[in-house]
């Protein structure tokens, strides 16, 4: 049995990236996001990017496996984000999260931090106990 979760209870460090151009291709061929600015590195450049940034969407695709890995007695219910800043094809970034509530569900502010300043990714995860465990 898992122990049970408590307020401030962290997850593991996950590794997220670095991206590459063929997997930024990849994800904006499979979900139909072919907006240029994550393909068309003169395009990201005349943003003021140095390199295109990787989809939003992929980097939240990375928190329920991360989740499923650090609390496999748990289901996610629901997750909710907010991109704040980019995070860059070539760049890697760091998956953490924090238990900030526990009632009959679970809620993980999980942050994807990228290399500068200010994360790339924040969210809300709400967890519940998987039936049966």
């Amino acid at each position: 049995m898992t122990n049970p979760l408590a307020r401030g209870d962290k997850m593991p460090e996950t590794p997220v990236g670095p991206f590459d151009v063929a997997a930024v291709a990849a994800y904006a061929a499979a979900s139909g996001d072919d907006n240029p600015l994550h393909l068309d590195p003169a395009l990201a450049a005349r943003a003021g990017f140095a390199a295109p940034p990787v989809h939003g969407m992929r980097l939240m695709a990375e928190i329920a496996p991360a989740l499923a890995a650090w609390r496999p007695d748990m289901a996610l219910k629901r997750l909710t984000g907010t991109f704040v800043e980019p995070l860059l094809i070539g760049e890697a970034a760091t998956l953490s999260g924090r238990v900030l509530r526990v009632d009959d569900e679970i809620l993980v502010r999980v942050t994807v931090q990228g290399p500068r300043r200010g994360p790339s990714l924040l969210a809300e995860a709400i967890l519940v106990p998987k039936e049966g465990a």
